[in-house]
């Protein structure tokens, strides 16, 4: 199934700590469907992705955020066969952080109901 219009979105972090409105989103539009959204955050804003794509309208771009499907991915980490303590020390470890990083959903606040999340099993 193909949506009426598909949007690949980046979030990049800039070096320098606020980045004005007017340069916070370029887009590139490559046909009727496709198109690609830059969105760049200072590195001392908190990334909030609706309210930058409401940026985008002022350059001509049209869309209703409540008919947006955002589509993320997520990776599932699995400790893997043993090989010796101190590895398997440490991928206990790293699942356990990895599994209380905040969520991407809460951290770009990205509305919840219009999030389909596609994971992965990765095995350490």
């Amino acid at each position: 199934m193909l949506h009426e219009q598909n949007v690949i979105l980046t979030v990049r972090t800039s070096a320098s700590p606020r980045v004005p409105d007017d340069e916070k989103v370029t887009i590139d539009a490559y046909n009727e469907i496709f198109s690609r959204v830059v969105v760049t955050f200072g590195y001392m804003e908190s990334p909030n992705i609706p309210k930058a794509l409401i940026l985008g309208r002022k350059l001509g771009w049209k869309f209703d955020i409540m008919s947006t499907s955002f589509f993320l991915s997520r990776r599932s980490l699995k400790p893997g066969p043993r090989q010796g303590l101190l590895r398997y020390w440490q991928d206990r470890l790293f699942t356990r952080l990895a599994r209380n990083a905040s969520d991407a959903t809460e951290y770009f606040h990205i509305p919840t109901g219009r999030v389909v999340e596609i994971g992965t099993q990765v095995v350490l």
